[in-house]
Protein backbone atom coordinates (compact mmCIF):
# COMPACT_ATOMS: atom_id res chain seq x y z
CA UNK A 1 0.00 0.00 0.00
CA UNK A 2 1.54 3.31 -1.05
CA UNK A 3 1.76 6.29 1.26
CA UNK A 4 -0.63 8.30 -0.94
CA UNK A 5 -3.64 6.18 0.01
CA UNK A 6 -3.22 6.63 3.78
CA UNK A 7 -6.20 8.77 4.76
CA UNK A 8 -6.56 9.85 8.41
CA UNK A 9 -9.34 7.31 8.84
CA UNK A 10 -7.23 4.45 7.51
CA UNK A 11 -4.22 5.52 9.56
CA UNK A 12 -6.32 5.61 12.73
CA UNK A 13 -7.85 2.21 12.01
CA UNK A 14 -4.52 0.55 11.31
CA UNK A 15 -2.87 2.18 14.32
CA UNK A 16 -5.65 0.80 16.51
CA UNK A 17 -5.12 -2.68 15.06
CA UNK A 18 -1.40 -2.52 15.87
CA UNK A 19 -1.84 -1.15 19.40
CA UNK A 20 -1.11 -0.67 22.17
CA UNK A 21 1.70 1.79 21.34
CA UNK A 22 4.47 3.07 23.59
CA UNK A 23 5.58 5.64 21.01
CA UNK A 24 2.91 8.30 20.71
CA UNK A 25 3.64 9.15 17.09
CA UNK A 26 2.04 11.90 15.05
CA UNK A 27 1.23 10.20 11.73
CA UNK A 28 -0.17 12.92 9.49
CA UNK A 29 -2.14 14.35 12.37
CA UNK A 30 -3.23 10.99 13.79
CA UNK A 31 -1.89 10.09 17.24
CA UNK A 32 -0.95 6.47 17.87
CA UNK A 33 -1.30 6.76 21.68
CA UNK A 34 -3.38 9.86 22.40
CA UNK A 35 -3.80 8.96 26.08
CA UNK A 36 -0.10 8.29 26.73
CA UNK A 37 0.82 8.81 30.40
CA UNK A 38 3.90 10.78 29.31
CA UNK A 39 2.00 12.89 26.79
CA UNK A 40 3.76 13.64 23.51
CA UNK A 41 6.36 10.93 24.07
CA UNK A 42 9.06 10.46 22.86
CA UNK A 43 8.95 13.70 20.87
CA UNK A 44 8.74 15.81 24.02
CA UNK A 45 11.85 14.13 25.38
CA UNK A 46 13.71 14.36 22.08
CA UNK A 47 13.22 18.11 21.96
CA UNK A 48 15.28 18.38 25.14
CA UNK A 49 18.46 16.92 23.64
CA UNK A 50 18.13 16.83 19.84
CA UNK A 51 20.55 19.76 19.49
CA UNK A 52 23.53 17.61 20.56
CA UNK A 53 23.07 15.35 17.52
CA UNK A 54 24.36 16.28 14.06
CA UNK A 55 21.61 18.17 12.24
CA UNK A 56 22.84 16.75 8.95
CA UNK A 57 23.44 13.00 8.75
CA UNK A 58 23.84 12.92 4.97
CA UNK A 59 25.81 9.86 3.94
CA UNK A 60 25.82 8.41 7.47
CA UNK A 61 24.56 5.03 8.65
CA UNK A 62 22.41 4.64 11.76
CA UNK A 63 21.52 1.60 13.87
CA UNK A 64 18.54 2.02 16.21
CA UNK A 65 18.66 -0.77 18.82
CA UNK A 66 15.32 -1.37 20.52
CA UNK A 67 13.59 0.81 17.94
CA UNK A 68 10.08 0.22 19.35
CA UNK A 69 7.55 2.12 17.21
CA UNK A 70 10.31 3.71 15.13
CA UNK A 71 10.39 7.30 16.41
CA UNK A 72 14.18 7.67 16.52
CA UNK A 73 14.71 5.71 13.31
CA UNK A 74 12.41 8.14 11.50
CA UNK A 75 14.00 11.20 13.07
CA UNK A 76 17.47 10.08 11.96
CA UNK A 77 16.19 9.40 8.44
CA UNK A 78 14.66 12.88 8.35
CA UNK A 79 18.13 14.23 9.11
CA UNK A 80 19.34 12.74 5.88
CA UNK A 81 20.94 9.46 6.97
CA UNK A 82 21.81 7.33 3.97
CA UNK A 83 20.77 4.15 5.73
CA UNK A 84 18.82 3.53 8.91
CA UNK A 85 18.38 0.06 10.37
CA UNK A 86 15.98 -0.38 13.28
CA UNK A 87 16.12 -3.60 15.29
CA UNK A 88 13.91 -4.85 18.07
CA UNK A 89 13.26 -8.19 19.73
CA UNK A 90 9.49 -7.62 19.72
CA UNK A 91 7.80 -8.26 16.36
CA UNK A 92 4.75 -6.23 17.45
CA UNK A 93 6.91 -3.11 17.79
CA UNK A 94 8.52 -3.81 14.42
CA UNK A 95 5.09 -4.01 12.79
CA UNK A 96 4.29 -0.60 14.28
CA UNK A 97 7.59 0.85 13.06
CA UNK A 98 7.18 -0.49 9.52
CA UNK A 99 3.66 0.95 9.35
CA UNK A 100 4.76 4.36 10.69
CA UNK A 101 7.67 4.61 8.25
CA UNK A 102 5.40 3.68 5.34
CA UNK A 103 2.84 6.31 6.29
CA UNK A 104 5.59 8.92 6.56
CA UNK A 105 7.18 7.84 3.28
CA UNK A 106 10.55 7.04 4.84
CA UNK A 107 12.77 4.23 3.57
CA UNK A 108 13.95 2.42 6.71
CA UNK A 109 14.88 -1.21 7.21
CA UNK A 110 13.57 -3.03 10.28
CA UNK A 111 14.71 -6.43 11.54
CA UNK A 112 13.93 -8.65 14.50
CA UNK A 113 17.15 -8.90 16.51
CA UNK A 114 18.23 -8.95 20.14
CA UNK A 115 20.91 -6.55 21.33
CA UNK A 116 22.88 -9.61 22.42
CA UNK A 117 23.07 -10.71 18.77
CA UNK A 118 24.25 -7.48 17.12
CA UNK A 119 27.44 -9.24 16.01
CA UNK A 120 25.31 -10.97 13.37
CA UNK A 121 24.97 -7.65 11.53
CA UNK A 122 28.64 -7.76 10.57
CA UNK A 123 29.04 -4.00 10.18
CA UNK A 124 29.67 -0.80 12.10
CA UNK A 125 27.45 2.27 12.01
CA UNK A 126 28.29 5.96 12.24
CA UNK A 127 25.61 6.44 14.89
CA UNK A 128 24.10 3.85 17.20
CA UNK A 129 20.89 4.81 19.00
CA UNK A 130 20.39 2.87 22.24
CA UNK A 131 17.47 4.57 23.94
CA UNK A 132 15.30 3.11 26.68
CA UNK A 133 16.70 -0.41 26.51
CA UNK A 134 19.38 -0.92 29.16
CA UNK A 135 17.05 -1.10 32.16
CA UNK A 136 15.03 -3.87 30.49
CA UNK A 137 18.07 -6.15 30.15
CA UNK A 138 19.19 -8.87 32.53
CA UNK A 139 22.78 -8.30 31.35
CA UNK A 140 23.16 -4.55 30.76
CA UNK A 141 26.95 -4.14 30.75
CA UNK A 142 27.24 -7.10 28.40
CA UNK A 143 24.97 -5.29 25.95
CA UNK A 144 27.18 -2.19 26.02
CA UNK A 145 30.28 -4.35 25.54
CA UNK A 146 28.77 -6.02 22.49
CA UNK A 147 27.71 -2.71 20.97
CA UNK A 148 31.23 -1.35 21.37
CA UNK A 149 32.80 -4.56 20.08
CA UNK A 150 30.66 -5.10 17.02
CA UNK A 151 28.48 -2.24 15.76
CA UNK A 152 29.54 1.17 17.11
CA UNK A 153 31.67 3.00 14.59
CA UNK A 154 31.68 6.49 16.08
CA UNK A 155 28.75 7.97 18.04
CA UNK A 156 26.41 6.36 20.55
CA UNK A 157 23.18 8.02 21.71
CA UNK A 158 22.21 6.43 25.02
CA UNK A 159 19.32 6.78 27.45
CA UNK A 160 18.16 4.80 30.45
CA UNK A 161 15.51 5.23 33.08
CA UNK A 162 17.43 6.36 36.17
CA UNK A 163 16.63 6.52 39.86
CA UNK A 164 18.60 7.83 42.82
CA UNK A 165 21.02 10.71 42.91
CA UNK A 166 21.75 12.79 39.82
CA UNK A 167 25.14 13.78 41.24
CA UNK A 168 28.38 12.77 39.55
CA UNK A 169 31.77 13.32 41.10
CA UNK A 170 35.29 12.07 40.34
CA UNK A 171 36.08 8.55 41.48
CA UNK A 172 39.59 7.64 42.60
CA UNK A 173 41.52 4.98 40.62
CA UNK A 174 41.50 2.67 43.63
CA UNK A 175 40.35 2.40 47.25
CA UNK A 176 41.64 0.56 50.29
CA UNK A 177 39.84 -2.68 51.20
CA UNK A 178 38.65 -1.16 54.48
CA UNK A 179 37.26 1.97 52.80
CA UNK A 180 33.53 1.27 52.76
CA UNK A 181 31.90 4.67 53.31
CA UNK A 182 32.17 5.48 49.60
CA UNK A 183 29.46 2.96 48.82
CA UNK A 184 26.97 4.99 50.87
CA UNK A 185 27.79 8.18 48.95
CA UNK A 186 24.75 9.13 46.79
CA UNK A 187 27.14 10.06 43.98
CA UNK A 188 28.78 6.62 43.91
CA UNK A 189 27.74 4.70 40.76
CA UNK A 190 24.80 2.50 41.76
CA UNK A 191 22.77 0.05 39.70
CA UNK A 192 19.55 -0.66 41.56
CA UNK A 193 18.21 -4.16 41.01
CA UNK A 194 14.47 -4.70 40.50
CA UNK A 195 13.71 -8.27 41.51
CA UNK A 196 9.98 -8.26 40.78
CA UNK A 197 8.30 -5.37 38.99
CA UNK A 198 8.46 -1.59 38.78
CA UNK A 199 5.77 0.72 37.42
CA UNK A 200 3.70 -2.33 36.53
CA UNK A 201 6.39 -3.60 34.16
CA UNK A 202 8.14 -6.89 35.02
CA UNK A 203 10.70 -6.25 32.25
CA UNK A 204 12.24 -3.44 34.29
CA UNK A 205 15.34 -5.09 35.77
CA UNK A 206 17.67 -2.20 36.67
CA UNK A 207 17.61 1.48 37.56
CA UNK A 208 21.06 3.09 37.46
CA UNK A 209 21.73 6.45 39.01
CA UNK A 210 23.28 9.09 36.77
CA UNK A 211 26.81 8.26 37.90
CA UNK A 212 26.32 4.58 37.11
CA UNK A 213 25.11 5.29 33.57
CA UNK A 214 28.20 7.39 32.89
CA UNK A 215 30.54 4.87 34.54
CA UNK A 216 29.10 1.90 32.64
CA UNK A 217 29.47 3.74 29.34
CA UNK A 218 33.11 4.54 30.11
CA UNK A 219 33.75 0.97 31.27
CA UNK A 220 32.44 -0.35 27.95
CA UNK A 221 34.71 1.92 25.92
CA UNK A 222 32.65 5.07 25.27
CA UNK A 223 33.77 8.61 26.06
CA UNK A 224 30.91 10.85 27.18
CA UNK A 225 30.77 13.93 24.94
CA UNK A 226 27.48 15.45 26.09
CA UNK A 227 25.03 14.86 28.92
CA UNK A 228 22.25 17.31 27.94
CA UNK A 229 19.82 15.89 30.49
CA UNK A 230 20.37 13.43 33.35
CA UNK A 231 19.23 10.35 31.44
CA UNK A 232 20.73 11.08 28.01
CA UNK A 233 24.37 10.71 26.99
CA UNK A 234 26.01 11.31 23.62
CA UNK A 235 29.21 9.27 23.47
CA UNK A 236 32.06 8.45 21.13
CA UNK A 237 33.54 5.01 20.74
CA UNK A 238 37.06 5.10 22.08
CA UNK A 239 39.80 2.91 23.49
CA UNK A 240 38.66 0.35 25.98
CA UNK A 241 39.73 0.97 29.57
CA UNK A 242 42.63 -1.07 30.88
CA UNK A 243 40.30 -3.07 33.12
CA UNK A 244 38.21 -4.21 30.12
CA UNK A 245 38.67 -7.91 29.35
CA UNK A 246 36.19 -8.46 26.52
CA UNK A 247 32.56 -9.50 26.41
CA UNK A 248 32.01 -12.76 28.24
CA UNK A 249 29.39 -13.68 25.67
CA UNK A 250 30.95 -15.69 22.80
CA UNK A 251 29.54 -13.52 20.01
CA UNK A 252 31.29 -13.24 16.68
CA UNK A 253 30.30 -11.65 13.43
CA UNK A 254 28.98 -13.46 10.33
CA UNK A 255 31.39 -15.97 8.88
CA UNK A 256 33.59 -16.20 11.96
CA UNK A 257 34.31 -19.72 13.07
CA UNK A 258 34.60 -20.94 16.61
CA UNK A 259 33.18 -19.97 19.90
CA UNK A 260 33.63 -16.23 20.22
CA UNK A 261 35.54 -13.12 21.18
CA UNK A 262 36.97 -14.34 24.46
CA UNK A 263 40.08 -12.68 25.90
CA UNK A 264 43.27 -14.65 26.43
CA UNK A 265 43.02 -16.77 29.55
CA UNK A 266 45.60 -16.48 32.28
CA UNK A 267 47.40 -19.54 33.53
Amino acid sequence: MSAEVWTPERIAARAAELGPWFHNLDLRGVRTAPGHFLGDYPAVKFRGFESVLPADLTGKTVLDIGCNGGFYSMEMKRRGAARVLGVDFDEDYLAQARFAAEVEGLEIEFRQLSVYDVAKLGERFDLVVFMGVLYHLRHPLLALDLIQEHVAGDLLLFQSMQRGSESIKPIAPDYDFFESEIFDDPAWPKLHFIEKSYSGDPTNWWAPNRAASAAMLRAAGFAVLENPEPEVFLCRRTERPEKWSGPVYPARGPGDAGGGDLPPQAG
